[in-house]
């Protein structure tokens, strides 16, 4: 039986396969080791990066919800200078492709981490989260708006060549138009959604259950919000979109490239089964064999939107 073409461009990096790893989900890739040989994977997307080492947010930090978590972990990473020195060859050891995710409370922080990362030639995208709050502009976020969107990726774009990801918040009004100005600012592939801002409380000590009070919502709750938004993204631009959101299942994923990713990412699947990413892979396969579909190109956006007879 012939082997599927699931190789796929996302922005300038050829990937084998469209299963990647969410960031902040994955740690810096090295944790599931002992799981799996974590090369299999289209790419890792690691732990996003800040310029100096950021111990998060106090406990408590992550609530289970009905159908996902919440979580406040605060961005808490190594820092970029670590992350050079200590992770980046082990990930080069393994033959990971791996992809960098970004943030700053300035768009100069964003600018020096892009100036650093492009100096590792191994590394295959930065991807910026945008959802961080911009200092300057009291607490919004710079994805809030086309024009923090535009002005910040525009920014980044200036300081690297490497392939450039941009994720999306899905706490806007319109995505699509937030997606356009990621690409007309100069993103080779925009990655949706991030999390969704939600809070929970304990009606008996009447005290919210994390520390920040509020959080980002992740999991299968999301899903259908975040399919809606990847559909809506994938009709209005022309770059890659890679679709984030509540996959638990390589049905679920098959279902970010029906509607037009070109790729997806696992984010909280990750901490119930540590084998999810390879497991969704591994299931897609199957699905491209007894279908036979020689190409992942032959699936990718087929979304059927005539009425059933």
């Amino acid at each position: 039986m012939v082997t599927p073409d699931l190789s796929v461009s996302l922005g300038g990096v050829r990937v084998k396969n469209p299963v990647l790893s969410a960031s902040g989900t994955f740690g810096y890739g090295l944790e599931f080791l002992p799981f799996y040989d974590i090369s299999r994977l289209g790419a890792v997307v690691v732990k996003g990066l800040s310029l100096a080492p950021t111990s998060g947010n106090p406990p408590g930090r992550i609530v289970e919800t009905a159908a996902g978590m919440l979580n406040a972990i605060g961005l808490q990473n190594i820092g970029v200078e670590r992350f050079i020195g200590d992770v980046v060859p082990r990930l080069e050891d393994v033959g990971a492709t791996f992809v960098a995710n970004i943030y700053g409370k300035t768009v100069e922080e964003y600018e020096a981490l892009a100036r650093r990362l492009s100096e590792v030639s191994s590394l295959g995208a930065i991807e910026v989260n945008a959802s961080c709050p911009n200092v300057r502009e009291g607490g919004m976020a710079f994805g809030a708006t086309p024009e923090g969107i535009a002005g910040l990726t525009g920014r980044v774009r200036g300081c690297t060549a490497k392939p450039l990801w941009v994720k999306l918040s899905p706490n806007v009004t319109d995505i699509a138009v937030i997606a356009r100005a990621a690409e007309e600012g100069g993103a080779d592939a925009v990655s949706l959604i991030n999390t969704i801002v939600g809070m929970a409380v304990d009606h008996r000590s009447r005290r919210p259950e994390l520390s920040n009070v509020t959080g980002g919502l992740s999991g299968p709750a999301i899903k259908p919000v975040a399919l809606r938004m990847t559909w809506e993204a994938a009709k209005a631009v022309r770059i890659p979109v890679i679709g984030i959101g509540g996959i638990q299942s390589a049905a679920d994923a098959l279902e970010f490239l029906l509607v037009g990713a070109s790729a997806v990412q696992v984010g909280t699947a990750n901490f119930r089964n540590p084998r999810a990413c390879v497991d969704i892979l591994e299931g897609m396969e199957a699905f491209f064999r007894e279908e036979r579909i020689a190409a992942l190109a032959d699936y990718r956006g087929g979304l059927t939107l005539e009425k059933r007879p």
